[in-house]
């Protein structure tokens, strides 16, 4: 199985540079077969055994981001090869995997089925690695912009597993009630009338969001993240923009209020099995949708669209 990104969608307008033929980034399947070398280079690896395809096919471990352990370097590779670029994607029966890269599902995870792990793979490592990067304290706002969307509705999920009163943010009703689902306190739609900022700071006391990830896909959610902020608040920059877009800020605004402006980038291996634990332990639960791979085209044209609802799991027959 596989699951359907909004990346997968970015990568086919453009937004992540050149890709190869196939895309698709989070696979869950078994081995079908082993390289020649493999048995002397690990024998715990063998055929049949479950294993995940993730964003980040392969990584050099010796350039400065990969040595660089204490920021876990290894996301930011100065060579990583990855899914859909420089190898076929898991939008395909079978696809290649370096042994050095693999990630492995311990046998705790057994009783997860294959369309609950795939979104974890990516959507979900990434919505998990970002909120615990903002470093805040449980019982605190939570603010998430574009959180009806697939990485959106997770961090939604995650951010309230951990213990944090979670501002959902998104446009429509339909969106209100996905961001309920999956745990948010209080939904903002952006169609209704009056501004952003307003709308948490009369939720909040007065004080705004203590941290805001941005999983939106927009200029202007990134625009108005600093409205939802409180003092010594984090933006966690998350949803990736054209490579035209900009967001302007002044300075000083950091400076008065304090604010932090961080990033993140999908998670570490070590990452993905902290996200699906809690999925094992029910804490989150992925609400996906079952589709097969013939769907993809219109799949993606209603993701482009903006109309997609849910998180989309693709049966390969």
């Amino acid at each position: 199985m596989t699951g359907l990104c909004g990346s997968d969608l970015g990568m086919a307008m453009g937004h992540f540079g050149s890709v190869g033929n196939i895309l698709g980034h989070e696979g869950v399947g078994r081995i079908a077969a082993l390289g020649s070398n493999i048995a002397a280079l690990d024998q715990s690896v063998e055929v049949g055994q479950r294993v995940g395809v993730a964003w980040t096919r392969d990584i050099c471990s010796t350039c400065e981001s990969c040595v660089d352990l204490a920021n876990e370097g290894e996301t930011r590779c100065e060579k990583a090869l990855h899914s859909g670029k420089a190898y076929d994607g898991t939008f395909a029966q079978y696809t290649l995997v370096p042994l050095r890269y693999l990630a492995r599902l311990p046998p705790q995870f057994d009783n997860l089925p294959d369309e609950e792990i795939a979104p974890i793979l990516c959507g979900g490592v990434t919505a998990y690695k970002a909120i615990k990067g903002c470093r805040i304290t449980p019982g605190q706002w939570f603010a998430i912009s574009g959180a009806g969307g697939g990485v959106g509705a997770l961090a939604v999920a995650y951010a309230h597993a951990m213990g944090y009163r979670v501002i959902a943010v998104d446009a429509g009703p339909e969106k209100g009630e996905i961001c309920k689902a999956h745990g948010a306190e209080l939904y903002i739609d952006v169609t209704t009338p009056g501004t952003l900022g307003e709308k948490v700071r009369q939720a909040t006391g007065g004080h705004g969001a203590k941290a805001v990830v941005v999983a939106a896909t927009a200029t202007v959610a990134y625009q108005e993240a600093f409205e939802l902020l409180a003092p010594f608040g984090t933006l966690m920059c998350v949803g990736i923009l054209s490579a035209e877009a900009r967001v302007n800020f002044n300075p000083l605004w950091l400076i008065a209020k304090g604010w932090k402006i961080e990033s993140s980038s999908v998670g570490t291996r070590a990452d993905i099995l902290e996200a699906l634990e809690f999925v094992r332990r029910r804490a989150v639960v992925p609400k996906v949708h079952l589709g097969k791979l013939d769907d993809i085209e219109e799949l993606v044209q209603t993701m482009h669209a903006g109309q997609l609802k849910g998180k989309w799991v693709l049966k390969l027959d």
